[in-house]
C-alpha cells in the first residue's frame, strides 16, 4: 500500500497541488489567531511594545497603546479566524494587508531598534518585521484562489503555453520555453 509507486514523485506534487492551498490559508490564520490572543494579555506578546508604540506615533500621539492593543488583538483574530472559515475571504485579505503594512511601519519609525550598522543588518526585531514579507506572500497566493483559481499538479500542454505567450508576453519566461 505504502511502496515506492505511491510515493512517486507525482503523486507527491498532486497531494500538494490538492491540500496546499488549504494548508497555506489555515497555518495563517492560526498564526493571526495565535499572535492576537497575545496581544489581548499586557506584557505577554514580544510585539506589543513596538506596536503600541507604532500606533501611538502614527497617530500623533492620540491613540494610546492600552487602547490599539485590544484593537489590533481583535483585528489579528478576525485575520485569522476569516482564514481558516474562509468567510468574507476578500475582506480578510484587505485587512490582512492593511494589518501587514502597519507591520512594516516599525523599520522607518524605529531604524535605531531594527536595524544594526546598516539596512543589510536587521536586529532581530527587524528579523520578526521583516519576516512578515512570508505572510504577505501567503495572503497573495490565497487571493489568487477567490475566483476559482488553484494550484494544479498537471503542466501546460506547450501549444496552450504558445497561445498565452502570443496573448500576454512573459508566459514564454515564466514558464522556461525555449522558441
Amino acid at each position: 500500500m505504502f511502496g515506492i509507486k505511491w510515493l512517486s514523485e507525482s503523486r507527491i506534487i498532486s497531494w500538494k497541488a490538492r491540500n496546499g492551498m488549504n494548508i497555506l490559508r489555515i497555518s495563517l490564520g492560526v498564526i493571526f489567531i495565535w499572535f492576537g490572543i497575545l496581544k489581548f494579555f499586557p506584557g505577554v506578546s514580544s510585539a506589543e511594545e513596538v506596536a503600541g508604540r507604532t500606533v501611538l506615533k502614527l497617530t500623533f500621539g492620540l491613540v494610546k497603546p492600552a487602547f490599539s492593543m485590544p484593537i489590533l488583538a481583535v483585528w489579528e483574530c478576525i485575520i485569522g479566524l476569516g482564514l481558516i472559515t474562509k468567510a468574507w475571504l476578500r475582506l480578510t485579505l484587505i485587512l490582512l494587508y492593511l494589518q501587514m503594512a502597519g507591520t512594516f511601519l516599525p523599520l522607518l519609525f524605529f531604524p535605531d531598534e531594527t536595524f544594526n550598522h546598516s539596512i543589510l543588518v536587521p536586529t532581530l526585531l527587524g528579523q520578526y518585521i521583516i519576516k512578515n514579507f512570508v505572510l504577505i506572500s501567503g495572503g497573495i497566493v490565497i487571493g489568487a484562489t477567490i475566483k476559482g483559481g488553484m494550484l494544479t499538479s498537471a503542466p501546460l500542454p506547450m501549444e496552450k503555453v504558445f497561445k498565452l505567450n502570443k496573448r500576454f508576453g512573459r508566459v514564454k519566461r515564466l514558464f522556461s520555453v525555449k522558441g
